[in-house]
């Protein structure tokens, strides 16, 4: 997610406390995750810090002026220890006891989508791990009905049925996982930089709500656009569009048959890889319009294809 995209221009300084705001709730869940098993390691540590480093330009700004000095001062030794863990986890819930821009069941979601970067800090989920979440999950059913809950719950359930998680159990919790949050953020921004410009295969996207190898058409046809692209600003997208007979608009509504979905996400998403359209988006779906939530990468092929 690139900060300086040049969308973000005219509305960024409208975000501070939604981004705020975001932080906390995932940081409390990342480190609930990193220590949901009651044990750490280095790799887990080394996720903390790239977290620290995500908001450093921020430092300087509250509520980072506290958590982030006190973050540097436990990392200096690249330990967390018990105490240190419950002393980071009651600064974040004080830091932000209630949100002003998000709900209670957005707040919690957040939280999820940082306790999975937590387990995911290592790449690898453990059995006590996926019991860990499973418990976490059993203890909020009152996120029943959203994404990703139920389908996180079914999947947990299907895998850690039988006690042990397999390879392939191991790839489908992993796949899913990444999916959903922001896991080592520096190093998945710099290989979704590379592959955009290297026209390589993407490697990555949203199985559970974008549609897979899609037939995009343009004459006549309604966009709307999410997220920020990799290649191009959301004007050029709309020129693209209508120069190929289709019709783009800012706004999601029924008449809307395509959702792109951005590679670079967007600071206003409540969540790193979907916001307020890719949730009415799927909810349409459910209701039965025929609307495609598609990847960017998508988007290009069908373009170039055109061309």
């Amino acid at each position: 997610m690139s900060l300086e995209h040049p969308d973000h221009k005219e509305y960024r300084h409208f975000t501070k406390r939604q981004i705020v705001d975001k932080a906390v709730h995932t940081l409390t869940g990342l480190l609930r995750g990193v220590s949901i098993d009651d044990e750490l390691n280095a790799d887990e540590i080394a996720e903390v810090l790239n977290w620290c480093d995500q908001y450093r330009e921020v430092a300087s700004r509250a509520p980072f002026s506290e958590l982030i000095p006190k973050l540097d001062e436990i990392m200096e030794d690249q330990v967390i220890d018990e105490d240190e863990l419950e002393d980071l986890l009651w600064l974040c819930k004080n830091l932000s006891p209630d949100s002003e821009y998000y709900d209670a069941i957005t707040n919690q979601i957040q939280k999820l989508q940082g306790i999975l970067h937590g387990i995911m800090a290592d790449g690898h989920i453990s059995l006590e791990e996926a019991k860990g979440l499973q418990d976490w999950i059993n203890s909020n059913e009152q996120l029943k009905g959203s994404y990703p809950y139920d389908e996180l719950d079914s999947l947990l359930m299907s895998v850690l049925k039988d006690g042990k998680i397999d390879d392939e159990e191991q790839s489908l919790l992993v796949g899913f996982f990444e999916d959903f949050i922001e896991y080592s953020f520096a190093k998945q921004l710099k290989d979704e930089t590379r592959r955009v410009k290297g026209n390589l295969p993407k490697l990555m996207k949203l199985p559970a709500v974008c549609s897979n190898c899609p037939e995009i058409e343009f004459k006549a046809r309604r966009f709307t656009f999410t997220g920020t692209s990799m290649k191009a600003t959301r004007n050029d997208i709309a020129d693209q569009i209508t120069k190929l007979g289709g019709v783009f608009a800012k706004g999601l509504s029924q008449k809307t048959e395509f959702l792109v979905v951005g590679a670079g996400g967007n600071p206003c998403w409540a969540f790193s890889c979907y916001g307020r359209k890719v949730e009415e988006a799927v909810q349409l779906r459910k209701e039965g319009h025929k609307i495609q939530i598609i990847h960017e990468s998508d988007f290009w092929d069908a373009l170039e294809d055109y061309s």
